[in-house]
């Protein structure tokens, strides 16, 4: 009965209950939890974030970037956590207070840092991160303004930007450019077919760059594809539902789960609903939903060594898709508060690192969490 009762406990973290062991199947639950894995405090970053931009460096270390502390309190400042001591150190500032930019990984080792919003309006500056020195410098500015655009690592080693807002109004713009590392010049591609913002953007075994959803002047069920070659996206099968603000992952049979986001109601709108986009067919197929309504979360879902899908924000619970069932599952444990625009970060060891966000206020959280994997 004592090993019962912990057990039922382990499982009121989860927010499954069972009201009597009439209802208990042992094994089926021991195993749903056991294959979820579970998450943990970690230590603090040194300041309260949300709108952040989290990138894995090629030492292991991440590098959190800009985001607010609350409205229209945005930052300069970067820190990075190490893995090895588990703790946040400062490192340079940007060159401009942003949130709700984007930022990528170079093949350099640099960090490619774009757009966001600067203070009532959108920039079209842009910056490059230098782990070896720990300074950001200013590059060239992009070919629009954007606030929360995608940027997307190609196969070439060029960045993709696409969409994000040009002013400080809900709807994104159509348009979209390349990065050339080599050259540090913006150029010119596209436009997309529709005017995107909090949009979802994700690099497809192919090579083209399947783009999700998002806002124009209303939140589309629409989707499209760049093509690398021809410098031009194509429109491909749309959504079951219109969202935004919405986090996609890469499966390993190289197919795109879509999950949560929300519709024009934002907080009243979010939706639980999920779908997989099949390059083969180009259509959306509906899944098994998630088990709580989330949206406002990382554009891309941490794909784990196991092939399962992470899903942290919006929410205090931290669901895991499992390819093999088709479900979600709900890791042990559970964040401190629902958390909106924080980060997730698969580590190289394969935990994950979440961090900041805010709940249903605009104050930010300096709290941080690991997600560590099922063994």
């Amino acid at each position: 009965m004592h090993r019962l009762h912990l057990l039922l406990i382990a499982l009121a973290t989860t927010g499954i209950v069972y009201e009597s062991a009439s209802y208990f199947d042992r094994s089926s639950v021991l195993a749903n939890i056991s294959s979820a894995g579970s998450v943990s405090p970690a230590s603090p970053m040194l300041e309260p974030r949300s709108g952040h931009t989290a990138t894995l460096l090629q030492d292991g270390k991440v590098l959190i970037a800009g985001g607010m502390r609350r409205n229209r309190d945005f930052y300069t400042s970067a820190e990075l956590f190490d893995p090895a001591t588990g703790k946040f150190q400062a490192t340079g500032a940007m060159s401009v207070a942003r949130v709700g930019h984007a930022a990528v990984l170079l093949r350099s080792g640099k960090v490619l840092v774009i757009g966001g919003w600067v203070g009532p309006g959108c920039t079209d500056s842009a910056e490059l991160y230098d782990p070896a020195t720990g300074i950001f410098t200013a590059l060239s500015r992009m070919n629009a303004k954007r606030g929360r655009p995608t940027a997307t690592l190609l196969a070439s080693g060029e960045i993709l930007i696409a969409g994000g807002a040009d002013h400080d109004t809900p709807g994104g713009v159509a348009s979209a450019e390349i990065f050339h590392a080599v050259t540090s010049k913006f150029e010119s591609v596209g436009p997309m077919h529709t005017g995107r913002i909090s949009q979802t953007a994700m690099l497809l075994n192919d090579g083209h760059v399947l783009i999700v959803g998002g806002r124009g002047e209303a939140v589309t069920a629409s989707a499209e594809l760049y093509e690398p070659i021809s410098k031009q996206f194509v429109v491909t099968g749309s959504l079951h539902t219109a969202r935004y603000k919405h986090s996609a992952g890469k499966l390993p049979d190289g197919r795109v789960l879509i999950v949560g986001g929300s519709d024009e109601r934002d907080w009243q709108g979010t939706t639980n609903s999920a779908e997989i986009y099949d390059p083969r067919t180009g259509r959306f197929s509906a899944t098994s939903p998630l088990n709580e309504s989330r949206f406002k979360l990382p554009e891309e879902a941490a794909q784990l060594a196991s092939g399962q899908l992470l899903v942290a924000g919006g929410s205090k619970k931290v669901e895991v898709y499992d390819p093999a069932s088709g479900k979600f599952l709900i890791a042990a444990g559970q964040l401190a508060d629902a958390r909106h625009f924080m980060s997730e970060t698969r580590l190289k060891d394969g935990s994950v690192l979440l961090a900041g966000g805010y709940p249903n206020n605009d104050q930010s959280t300096a709290e941080t969490w690991i997600y560590h994997p099922a063994q």
